[in-house]
């Protein structure tokens, strides 16, 4: 969370995990990673039960948004959008949004968790599972490029779209000594993103030299978009955990980073 994060509506807190619907980024008519996370989610005292998804010794809570009657003259379209939040004991946060079209027409939506991780050093931080993958350049007018090395570091101002991506993903903090393991289903895309210190310093609820201890790995659907027909129901699940690591360049073996 950036020390200076405005907590207005409905300007988008600058940390945490913002929920981007019904678009991410600018690929659509809609503001700026369209508006679910900029709105008043309801709390489900009695939500269903979630077919597959255990939740003893879990602490667990359901948010529920549907569209108001501003947001339909924007993204004229009726939803039911379902978000399960799991803190396990050992601090493993789990995500699951289900998204259900409750109109009576098609609609078709862009998605992402646009996670906040917070690093040590962003000079010595790895990301690994992207490395030889096809990606989209936001810093090149979306143009396609393949990843080349054999993990992800950070020198620069960086936001691409990968595409086709693992379900695991690891983010090595070699000072902290720590690896962060996102795990995915239902998100094809991981956007890496990191403003670096010429942007930083244009954004008003963002320390200048914040850049230096954060990096967005974003589970996401970008590059094909979903499409619900009426009744129909989409569902993407994100998990985050830390698992300690005694990273030294050239001697991780990610297998055992990313097993189970």
């Amino acid at each position: 969370m950036s020390s200076k994060a405005i907590f207005k509506p409905p300007k988008a807190i600058r940390g945490g995990i913002p929920i981007c619907f019904p678009q991410f980024g600018s690929c659509g008519s809609l503001e700026q990673h369209g508006f679910a996370r900029n709105r008043v989610w309801s709390i489900d005292n009695n939500p269903p039960p979630l077919p597959g998804s255990s939740v003893e010794n879990r602490a667990v809570l359901d948010l529920i948004l549907k569209p108001t009657e501003e947001d339909l003259k924007i993204w004229p379209h009726s939803f039911e959008f379902r978000l399960r939040v799991t803190l396990a004991p050992g601090g493993d946060l789990t995500l699951i949004s289900r998204i259900r079209n409750t109109d009576t027409k098609p609609f078709t939506f862009t998605f992402a968790y646009h996670t906040y991780f917070s690093v040590s050093d962003i000079s010595e931080v790895r990301v690994e599972g992207v490395e030889t993958l096809d990606y989209l350049d936001n810093l090149h007018d979306k143009q396609r490029f393949t990843e080349q090395g054999d993990a992800i570091t950070f020198e620069s101002e960086v936001d691409k779209i990968y595409l086709s991506t693992p379900t695991k993903i690891a983010i090595l903090d070699h000072e902290k000594k720590r690896t962060y393991v996102l795990r995915k289903d239902g998100l094809p895309d991981a956007v890496v993103w990191n403003p670096w210190e010429r942007k930083a310093k244009s954004m008003t609820d963002f320390g200048d030299d914040e850049y230096k201890h954060m990096l967005c790995v974003e589970a996401a659907a970008v590059e094909k978009p979903i499409t619900l027909k009426p009744g129909e129901e989409w569902k993407g699940r994100q998990e985050l955990s830390t698992v300690p690591s005694s990273y030294c360049s050239g001697q991780l073996d990610p297998s055992r980073v990313l097993q189970g």
